[in-house]
């Protein structure tokens, strides 16, 4: 647990701006048992690769992984079928897809514990250690990247074989709308002071100032980030890692549960967001009906994209040295795709490394981990490098809220809706949090 404490953080994004160049390979053959290498076999003519993925076609990686489809097919003379799927619906069926007949040959996928480690320990996934080193993965993706790609025994991250392959990073920040902020003559945030003054200033003129979803992930992040404001290394380490005890009626748990609650009845946060969607919450921000909005990286090129009405501002989360974020979700291969689809899965897979690929995700606004530095000329991807290295600077990345168990997602959406709407208390609420991670996390202690 010693490595997975300390070298996850600052050093695994660190790989994904220092952006190393890296070269494809050619196909290759695997078994769940991680033994086999590219095979030099490229000629699939006639084949088709089911490809699916949650990232939809505006996000940066979603027109990446496009154009590594088109250059799949070239190269190959297989068909793509790409197919595009909510992050929902993958988190709930998972489990059971990636073993039916309807079971995609590759699939992106949730790193995590409570995802990837957990499908890793049924089972699911098929074991990629042949492939990362055959393919030079290994050489391109540091250590610190590969935490999310391994998975021991227990399904815990840091350790044992690569079951997934990311191919960028990312992490969590504030959105927020310039025209507005400068129509209500407010500065942007640097301080949790300044923030919450800030949301009051709104709030006064009869704005919800914070849009999020609390049906989906982004008020799981809001209150993870709140607990994270007055939180430290080893208590991500507790929270993450299973290395010391969580008290959710404690600080900085019980904080930002209190916070979180106190922002709803000032009007910070609207109890309507139980009812809303992640993508309600993006949409409502591009309309221009909130002046912020606390979400991750996988937006920024939708919205350089999306919004045409108002200038797009990005900030650090005001106050905090820790945020939310990771390496990018993985490429898995369930263990039932078939050798030859396999080989077709992992030569997709490098092809989404390549230094062409991999600036288009940089310049659509995503943070490759693969790319040439002088690829990367857009200002606005610039712009979110340039945050993410501040975040790196501190050793700020503190993975996600979810990660600790398999079903810690769907019951930490369940808390904080009980949260926001008022059916449950600071209390209740922390009670019903440390009953969930405790039951999911006995196993690991």
């Amino acid at each position: 647990m010693r490595y997975r404490k300390h070298a996850t953080t600052a050093a695994l994004a660190a790989v994904a701006l220092t952006l190393a160049a890296c070269s494809s390979g050619g196909g290759s053959s695997q078994t769940p048992t991680g033994g086999a290498t590219a095979s030099g076999d490229n000629d699939y003519a006639g084949e088709t690769l089911t490809v699916l993925v949650y990232e939809n076609d505006e996000s940066a990686m979603g027109k990446a992984w496009r154009e590594a489809a088109k250059i799949f097919e070239e190269e190959t003379g297989a068909t793509v079928d790409y197919q595009i799927t909510s992050f929902e619906d993958l988190s709930d069926t998972a489990s059971q897809l990636f073993v039916s007949s309807d079971a995609p040959d590759l699939s992106e996928y949730n790193k995590g514990n409570g995802t990837a480690g957990a499908l890793s320990t049924l089972g699911v996934l098929q074991n990629l250690d042949g492939f990362f080193e055959s393919y030079g993965w290994d050489d391109k993706l540091a250590d610190s990247l590969q935490t999310t790609t391994k998975y021991d025994e227990n399904g815990v991250m840091g350790d044992g074989a690569h079951y997934g392959v990311p191919n960028y990073g990312e992490f969590v920040f504030l959105y927020y709308n310039a025209d507005l902020l400068a129509e209500h003559g407010v500065e942007v945030p640097e301080t949790l002071e300044d923030f919450e003054a800030a949301l009051q200033t709104f709030a006064d003129a009869g704005m919800t100032p914070l849009v999020t979803s609390a049906q989906e992930y982004p008020a799981g992040q809001l209150w993870y980030q709140l607990v994270l404001n007055d939180a430290d290394r080893s208590f991500v380490d507790a929270y993450q890692l299973y290395d010391g005890e969580v008290d959710f009626a404690a600080p900085p748990a019980a904080d930002g549960t209190a916070k979180l609650a106190e922002w709803v009845e000032k009007g910070y946060v609207s109890r309507s967001a139980t009812g809303m969607t992640a993508e309600d919450a993006g949409l409502a921000f591009i309309n221009g009906e909130a002046p912020f909005f606390y979400s991750g990286s996988w937006w920024y090129g939708r919205f350089l994209n999306d919004i045409t009405d108002f200038e797009l501002g990005i900030a650090d989360f005001p106050g905090s040295t820790l945020v939310p974020g990771s390496s990018g979700n993985l490429w898995v291969v369930p263990t039932v795709t078939d050798e030859l689809h396999t080989q077709m899965a992992a030569y997709f897979i490098d092809i989404t490394m390549r230094p062409e690929i991999q600036a288009i995700l940089g310049n659509a606004g995503g943070l490759p981990v693969a790319a040439d530095p002088a690829d990367i000329t857009d200002e606005n991807a610039q712009a979110l490098i340039e945050l993410f290295n501040e975040v790196l600077d501190r050793d700020g990345l503190a993975f996600y809220p979810d990660w600790p168990t398999a079903t810690f997602y769907d019951d930490l959406n369940a808390g904080l809706q009980g949260l926001i709407n008022g059916s449950l208390t600071p209390e209740q609420t922390a009670e019903q949090l440390q009953a969930d991670y405790d039951a999911g996390t006995e196993q690991f202690r």
